[in-house]
């Protein structure tokens, strides 16, 4: 059914009247509503179905420069939640930076992004569209045996209220499906998955197509080999450049550079990344999955690029860490239970002109990175380290696969480095086309 959002904003508002009746000197208040529904099969059978919904409070009060947060999922007496968070603020020690935002900061009109599917998705159809993904798999030679595949939809509701006259809200859906197959035998099984979503399902690609791309993927890895140790160029594939991305997001989160806990905490206005590099961040992207007409705070969003011919041109900025750097917020607040945080929200490194084919003959000998393990991240230093699998590149073909081995490097070396492909395509919040990186340390056999 669709949210009520005349209800939610009406709670919203109600709640802000409470707490400055409580004491409150200024606050805010996040009210959200949800509901998810899916399904999964295996080997032609269902094997879970499930579906949740809930309602989530969040107000934010001040008291002077004291600030406190309570969250709930229903409360029963909104005036003793409000008199609640007045009293853990009064004790709280001060925050010079947390605030509201000025009135004259906040949008006072927003645009429709179309981020509402107005076909209610039918449940029963959920099973449908996994069985058609698991079957596409499974008919593709070399496949073993289904891992899953899985269907499902949600739509969700969001209200911000808060003191200083800012109210607004927007509902968004969102649709999946996804696979994952294993080929090969005992100690030489190989598994990989293939997955869609989109806030329309009309934008959702076809659940057999899915399944089909998930079972060639798994198929393609069986007997993979070990490759010598060395420095070589690595090309990541799509699926995984849109991390390499997020390490970069990260990098230049407005918290990061506040804490000092990011390697390019003095990089602004300088060479990040290689002059082929453009990163692009578009709030305003017509049913984008991480589209907003406003930000956590109340204010207009609007497109940035973050990064220009590779030299950094802002950071990701909500109002407190604005503050804290002496800067002006662009509108990247998150609203979370426990406050707001600065975040990306339609991010994007701009595509090149070459394919991966034409990229294989020009490096001829290389690694082409399918799937990396672990969390081997040291945002301070940048330090890059990770378990990796895929395949290696020989004459300029992409020969066989490989796996057991490592990639590492240093993402301040490793961004210098980077040339874009040209498969750009829109799967979720942070994209990015395969990327090239010129060298990197593999360690094998």
């Amino acid at each position: 059914m669709p949210i009520d959002l005349e209800k939610l904003q009406s709670d919203a508002d109600r709640l802000v009247a409470a707490a400055l009746k409580a004491g409150a000197d200024k606050c805010d208040v996040v009210v959200s509503n949800g509901y998810s529904s899916g399904i999964s099969v295996r080997e032609g059978k269902v094997e879970n179905t499930g579906r949740s919904e809930g309602d989530g409070f969040s107000l934010r009060v001040f008291a002077g420069k004291r600030v406190a947060t309570v969250a709930t999922n229903q409360p029963a007496d909104l005036q003793m939640l409000a008199e609640r968070a007045v009293a853990m603020a009064r004790v709280s020690p001060e925050d010079p930076y947390q605030d509201l935002a000025d009135p004259d900061q906040l949008a006072r009109s927003w645009p429709d992004l179309d981020l509402v599917d107005p076909l209610e998705p039918d449940p029963a159809s959920f099973r449908e569209t996994a069985l058609e993904a698991e079957a596409a798999g499974l008919a593709v030679d070399g496949v073993m045996k289904s891992m899953g595949a899985s269907a499902g939809a949600y739509n969700t509701g969001f209200v911000l209220a808060a003191s200083n006259g800012f109210s607004g809200n927007f509902a968004r859906t969102g649709h999946s499906v996804s696979a994952s197959f294993v080929a090969g035998e005992g100690e030489a099984m190989e598994r990989d998955y293939d997955f869609s979503s989109a806030v329309h399902l009309a934008d959702l690609r076809p659940p057999a197509e899915v399944g089909r791309t998930a079972g060639e993927r798994t198929a393609r890895r069986v007997n993979p080999r070990k490759v010598s140790s060395g420095a070589f160029p690595v090309l990541l594939d799509r699926r995984l450049s849109g991390g390499l991305l997020g390490a970069m997001l990260g990098a230049i989160n407005g918290s990061s550079i506040a804490r000092k806990t990011s390697f390019l905490r003095d990089r602004m206005g300088r060479q990040i990344a290689s002059a082929a590099i453009t990163v692009t961040d578009d709030p305003l992207r017509m049913r984008g999955l991480g589209s907003r007409p406003f930000d956590g705070e109340g204010l207009a969003c609007e497109k940035m690029v973050l990064v220009d011919g590779g030299v950094l041109q802002a950071w990701l900025l909500d109002g407190a860490t604005a503050r804290e750097l002496g800067l002006e917020s662009n509108a990247r607040a998150s609203r979370g239970g426990s406050g707001t945080a600065p975040s990306s929200t339609n991010a994007w490194i701009a595509p090149g002109e070459r394919t991966i084919a034409e990229t294989a003959r020009e490096i001829g000998t290389g690694f082409y990175c399918t799937e990396t393990i672990g969390h081997g991240i040291n945002m301070v230093t940048g330090d890059y380290s990770k378990g990796a699998s895929g395949y290696w590149i020989e004459n300029g073909e992409i020969a066989y696969p490989v796996a057991e081995i490592t990639i590492a490097g240093n993402l301040k070396d490793m961004f210098l480095a980077l040339t874009p492909l040209s498969d750009l395509e829109f799967r979720g919040a942070v994209n990015a086309p395969s990327l090239l990186i010129d060298t990197m340390a593999i360690g094998g056999k």
